[in-house]
């Protein structure tokens, strides 16, 4: 064989290969980057996908000249990093590579995910107060929404199911509803486009959310998690919803997340705290970003057994301490003591977008909070409890309800309470040396003790129930 002749086949063998290559190997992309998405504004974003090993990716933008270069390893991997500019048009961006993808309709914005049980998934199609009005004007082009679509894994995904969409009666109807009126505040209020990830699933337990290893390198946690017991409509194993819901989401660039759930954990409400803190350590590290957390305080509910609901928005109450940039919305005097899915989605909305206005966006005039248990102090029978956001303190009923202290012994006695501008002074004829106190300690109450933007106080107990020990 001459050498003329063996470059002429060597030549044609690679010919045919890169033809083949160019058929069968396409670079593509996770489905949270689509048309019609948003995009993080001033942010560094991580765009990644997938191809054939050794394959030059190229990317461009509509909003630079720069053209970023990759190769895709050689395990089918690719990613680059781009700047973002702030918001005020639509993009595109283009990715070649054998094949090109062209993303169009790309709004630079605010990305929020949120996330929870059913409360959060609840929908117009659930049906909420006043939801066909709400649908009927639902159409904004600057709000778009990805819905996560159910899935479980025991291992962690790299895709999902779901598309962007824009914002019409038709999309916002399925969608979260909590979840569009947060964003529908937001962009009335900032003027910036809203991207909201609805990934939720009603049932599901906090564990479900958390990486498996990380629950089961924790002992406690982990034994607090066998806890739960099983039912039909959801996965209550640790991971599985992390795994297929959110993992296939990292490290996508959000400015914050919002939570609504708790009601799934009042069997091992004790690990509640720790749990919820090691989900938002977790996801911050996962998501490369020290994103806001807001959370909602579960509504009191009259079916919960023993005090196992008044504990769980304790231990939520008690994880604003120990979870970095967060913030709680309080829920109870707009939730339905009788029903578990409270239909006041607008009013859960605005609270949570006050919520982020204030903290996130430096609206100072929107309230955060309502009152909270900040500390006390005992001089003889009488305890001095000091609360934050407590500006204008008042009850709507004629006295103060809702307080009780306790001695030594733990026999709980109700108590009168007189408001002293931010502080509540307690005290029982019954109690002649107080050691703790507590406020609406039931599963369900109606709330009287409001500051002056209208947002309930908090229940709360100084007696550490939370380090009894449980049968584990």
């Amino acid at each position: 064989m001459s050498a003329r002749y063996f470059y002429l086949k060597a030549g044609l063998f690679f010919a045919a290969l890169l033809i083949t290559m160019s058929v069968d190997a396409n670079v593509s992309l996770p489905a949270i980057f689509g048309n019609h998405m948003v995009m993080q504004q001033n942010s560094e974003v991580k765009l990644w996908g997938w191809g054939k090993p050794l394959e030059d990716v190229y990317v461009t933008t509509s909003w630079t000249t720069d053209t970023l270069h990759t190769v895709v390893d050689q395990n089918g991997n690719w990613a680059v990093f781009l700047y973002t500019p702030a918001a005020g048009q639509t993009h595109e961006v283009s990715i070649q590579g054998y094949n090109k993808l062209t993303l169009s309709d790309i709004l630079m914005g605010e990305v929020w995910l949120c996330s929870g049980q059913s409360n959060m998934e609840w929908s117009a199609n659930h049906g909420f107060i006043d939801s066909e009005k709400y649908v009927k004007d639902a159409k904004n082009d600057e709000i778009r929404l990805f819905h996560v679509v159910w899935k479980s894994s025991p291992y962690p995904c790299i895709d999902l199911d779901g598309e962007w969409v824009k914002c019409t009666p038709e999309t916002m109807r399925p969608f979260s509803a909590i979840a569009y009126f947060f964003g529908k505040e937001l962009n009335e209020k900032t003027g910036y486009p809203v991207g909201l990830i609805s990934s939720n699933w009603g049932g599901t337990p906090v564990e479900s959310w958390i990486p498996e290893y990380e629950i089961k390198s924790r002992k406690e946690l982990d034994a607090a998690a066998n806890k739960l017991p099983h039912f039909a409509w959801a996965p209550n194993d640790i991971a599985y919803t992390y795994n297929a819901m959110i993992a296939p989401l990292l490290p996508f660039t959000i400015k914050g997340a919002l939570w609504y759930q708790g009601e799934a954990n009042v069997d091992n409400a004790w690990a509640y705290t720790d749990m919820l803190a090691l989900m938002v350590k977790t996801w911050r590290e996962k998501f490369n970003t020290d994103f806001a957390f807001y959370y909602a305080q579960i509504a009191p509910y009259m079916h919960y057994q023993n005090d196992d609901g008044v504990k769980v928005r304790d231990a939520q109450r008690r994880a604003l301490e120990v979870i970095p940039n967060s913030g709680m919305a309080l829920m109870s005097d707009i939730g339905d003591t009788a029903d578990i899915h409270p239909r006041r989605k607008f009013e859960a909305g605005h609270r949570f977008a006050q919520l982020a206005l204030n903290k996130t966006y430096g609206y100072t005039e929107y309230p955060a909070s309502g009152p909270l248990y900040q500390s006390h102090k005992i001089k003889g029978n009488k305890v001095t409890v000091s609360l934050s956001s407590a500006k204008g303190l008042h009850s709507t009923d004629a006295t103060v309800s809702g307080f009780e202290v306790a001695g030594e012994d733990l026999l709980w006695h109700p108590a009168t309470a007189n408001i002293k501008k931010d502080q509540v002074i307690v005290q029982s004829c019954e109690v002649q040396q107080p050691v703790y106190v507590r406020f609406e300690w039931k599963n369900s109450v109606i709330p009287t003790l409001f500051n002056e933007a209208g947002l309930p106080a908090s229940s709360f107990t100084t007696y550490e129930w939370w380090h009894v020990k449980h049968s584990l």
